[in-house]
């Protein structure tokens, strides 16, 4: 049964071409679930329940969604990170030699959700999506080589959920989530430093894993009220997902190293680690002011502290833990937005958030994911094709505040902890797609 997931999952994404980017939620969710959502900055939350993305913001929601609808979206993210060196060092406080780089990776994300009514009071529905990821890429030579090279991080979620409608005011909504994940990393390896002389002589590690062999399960409820029919509230919660990921080391030693492998370390071998993905909440509010316009507000919380190291176990004895400690901290993220209905037709979308760093200080600031906070100027419309299909746009420009990094490499040998030091200059856009059909 197993192998049978694993199928099916990796068919998924190579149909659907589902990537990961660097992170546009703090530390590496992914907030790219519905172009409809995209063009208020996501302002529209759990409220609003445009469409039928509403069962990953709060499935409490589907009860204002009449008979079928699908959404079919996809989200093209363009990353742009430049780390520029202000005094890398070897452990033994020598300057750290390589290049700057650009670690920023293209990715396109997909997003599909389907929901019916069962009867006036019942409602159903699934969501697949990508709710974290990551991908960094830098040159092979970089001044940071040793802390990172690649990184791919690809999380697939689905979500069936059902909702009740209590009254005209309340309706609750809840739903489970079945969760792949497929991370792959690799760095340069110093051997120099192990033979006394750092820099001297490079090899590589790359470790690859999921969770292929044992899918990860979580769950999310939601609650909406409706105050009137021009002002609803939204809260919801999504549990955390602890994930247990099997994989692969491969080391490339250089020939110059032989007596180091001789020890039976950095020889490939098959490992293992636990990670746990976090918990969220969110309150949205949804008010029209006229026929025209409406106003939107989101509130979220992740409980990133959940997140606290990343310790990679092998089964070669001889072979150390592999530990990054990341000590992120939980963070909030506020957007506001609006709508306006310029005639039966076409409708505007704009907003802001603003979304809090998950990572608190420079000393944890790693290239794979050199967060900080940053401010969302979003703008989008949504067309209506036919009676019963439309069209949504939507882009964003992120403002990443300049991050600074302190970080040493952690390792079991000394001689290997080098600090990276430097600033990273980033900044994100995002073009989002969507079709809805209702029937």
């Amino acid at each position: 049964m197993p192998v049978l997931n694993s199928k099916i999952i990796r068919s998924f994404i190579a149909a659907s071409i589902l990537g990961a980017a660097f992170a546009h939620g703090a530390g590496f969710a992914i907030i790219e679930n519905a172009a409809s959502g995209m063009g208020s900055a996501f302002s529209s939350g759990g409220a609003a329940a445009e469409d039928a993305s509403t069962i990953w913001f709060n499935p409490a929601s589907m009860t204002r969604l009449k008979g079928h609808n699908a959404v079919a979206a996809a989200h093209l993210i363009v990353p742009k990170t430049d780390f520029t060196d202000t005094g890398s060092t070897y452990a033994d406080g020598t300057p750290l030699n390589g290049p700057n780089s650009e670690g920023g990776k293209t990715a396109l994300v997909p997003n599909f959700y389907y929901t019916a009514g069962i009867t006036e009071s019942l409602f159903a529905g699934i969501g697949i999506n990508s709710p974290f990821g990551l991908g960094t890429e830098y040159d092979d030579d970089w001044v940071g080589r040793y802390h990172a090279v690649d990184t791919d991080l690809t999380t697939v979620n689905i979500n069936p959920a059902i909702a009740y409608k209590i009254d005209d005011h309340w309706s609750v909504g809840g739903g489970v989530s079945l969760q792949y994940v497929d991370i792959t990393m690799s760095s340069a390896v110093d051997f120099g430093a192990l033979l006394g002389s750092p820099g001297s002589a490079d090899g590589f590690a790359e470790l690859s894993g999921d969770n292929s062999e044992d899918l990860s399960f979580g769950w999310n409820i939601g609650l909406l009220y409706n105050l009137n029919e021009a002002t609803r509230f939204s809260l919801a919660y999504r549990s955390a997902v602890k994930h247990h990921v099997i994989g692969d080391a491969d080391f490339t030693v250089p020939a110059s190293a032989a007596p180091v492998v001789s020890t039976g370390a950095f020889t490939d071998t098959t490992l293992y680690s636990d990670v746990t993905l976090p918990a969220s909440a969110s309150f949205s509010a949804f008010h029209s002011l006229d026929e025209k316009l409406d106003l939107m507000l989101d509130i979220l919380w992740t409980q990133w502290s959940v997140f606290d190291e990343l310790r990679i176990k092998y089964d070669n004895p001889e072979q150390p833990d592999s530990v990054t400690t990341e000590n992120y901290q939980d963070q909030w993220r506020v957007a506001l937005g609006g709508r306006y209905h310029l005639n039966d037709d076409l409708l505007l979308r704009l907003g802001t958030a603003y979304d809090q760093k998950a990572v608190k200080s420079s000393k944890y600031r790693t290239p794979r994911i050199p967060d900080n906070d940053r401010l969302w100027v979003s703008l989008g419309l949504g067309y209506r094709l036919a009676k019963n299909v439309s069209f949504d746009l939507g882009y964003s420009h992120l403002f990443v505040n300049d991050a600074s990094s302190d970080n040493t490499f952690e390792s079991s040998q000394s001689s290997m902890n080098h600090t990276l030091k430097g600033d990273y200059d980033s900044s994100i856009d995002i073009f989002s797609a969507q079709l809805t059909v209702n029937f």
